[in-house]
């Protein structure tokens, strides 16, 4: 038994940097092997690279073959550059409108096993690792994490109900929250791989919930920055969508989300089970769904657009997002009551959303401030 440093093909089109056990066979010599190619060389050399990879994919489908790769040993760096490269050419193609090149470079991330290794890790290392779906099961040791990165399948997918809790909210209300199971999670992490890098480029440019490298500071600072001058706008339209995971409108996502819409499908109409009772999903996305803070993200990129065409630019309007709360300046209370809120509200209603009423207000910055 001797220990190698191997490029071994995985998936069809990417290469993972693995440390490899070797357990000797009889007649079996160690040594080094051809490095697999590179995605380039697997567009221009498929037929070549199938004949050369057939033996070392026949290897890792065998469970007693001539290697077994370890879990705590993958070299994730490796791994990590696989998946970014792929998603910086989706990011760069959606930029100059190749949305066909785009989906399939979508296509290859989904069916790579490096974005499928990421995904694995991403559901088993988060805070709800530990809590299992509908069928009770979690991934706690390395055989599981590699045995189901090896499971993740498009053909004959179908996601299992999700499991209802509710969590209290502020008010003494009950949140709804939806937990799909280890499986679920992992085909969601993965498209999230897929859709994010289009979430990242067409997202509206001071939107900071649910986006990487943004906080609620940011947030905090974007309105330090439309509102410190003394030139700035002095009136603030205060807005709060009422549940919006709950009410997204499913046609307006299937319309509109750049995914895999068959897959999407299955997720909005998988249904939640509460005290036993299987109850169908006629609206909304998920309350801990891993890709469900994307989604809610992409349905509201263009309202900064819709606001600002209805506006001129002496109304001194600028938005700042969070999640599923906003504000927008205005230099007085008419051109937000008048011009911007029902601007919004069109803009709501065709996702399948509305404001609420309780919680959307349009305040002087001198009455914040005492």
């Amino acid at each position: 038994m001797g220990m190698q440093v191997w490029e071994v093909e995985i998936s069809e089109c990417h290469t993972v940097i693995v440390w490899i056990r070797v357990s000797m066979l009889p007649g079996t010599k160690v040594g080094p092997r051809s490095t697999g190619f590179s995605l380039q060389d697997y567009l221009e050399n498929h037929q070549n690279e199938e004949r050369q990879m057939t033996t070392m994919n026949y290897s890792l489908i065998g469970a007693s073959s001539a290697c077994q790769i370890d879990w705590n040993l993958i070299c994730w760096i490796k791994v990590e550059k696989q998946v970014r490269r792929l998603q910086m050419r989706i990011a760069k193609a959606v930029r100059e409108e190749r949305h066909g090149k785009a989906k399939a470079l979508q296509w290859l991330l989904s069916h790579s096993f490096s974005a499928k290794l990421i995904a694995v890790r991403r559901v088993t290392q988060n805070k709800g690792s530990k809590t299992a779906g509908v069928d009770k099961v979690v991934w706690t040791t390395p055989k599981h994490k590699m045995q189901a990165a090896e499971n993740i399948k498009r053909r004959g997918y179908q996601p299992l109900p999700l499991r209802r809790l509710y969590i209290p909210k502020k008010n003494g209300k009950l949140r709804p929250l939806s937990i799909p199971t280890m499986a679920d999670r992992v085909q969601q992490a993965l498209h999230l791989l897929t859709l994010e890098p289009i979430s990242e480029t067409l997202a509206d440019k001071n939107s900071y919930g649910f986006r990487p490298k943004r906080s609620c500071a940011d947030a905090i600072g974007q309105c330090f920055i439309a509102l410190a001058r003394n030139r700035s706008a002095q009136w603030i339209l205060e807005g709060d969508i009422k549940s919006c995971f709950d009410k997204i409108s499913h046609t307006w996502l299937l319309d509109n989300i750049p995914m895999d819409k068959t897959i999407l499908e299955k997720w909005l109409k998988a249904g939640y089970i509460e005290k036993a009772v299987f109850n169908p999903t006629e609206e909304g996305t998920p309350q801990g769904g891993i890709i469900s803070p994307t989604l809610l993200v992409l349905t509201l990129t263009g309202l900064d657009q819709a606001v600002k065409a209805a506006t001129d630019p002496g109304d001194k309007v600028n938005i700042i997002v969070y999640a599923d709360d906003f504000i927008i300046t205005g230099t007085s209370r008419e051109i937000l009551e008048t011009k911007v809120k029902p601007v919004v509200i069109s803009f709501l209603k065709q996702r399948g959303l509305t404001l609420s009423e309780e919680k959307t207000h349009v305040t002087q910055c001198a009455e914040i401030n005492r």
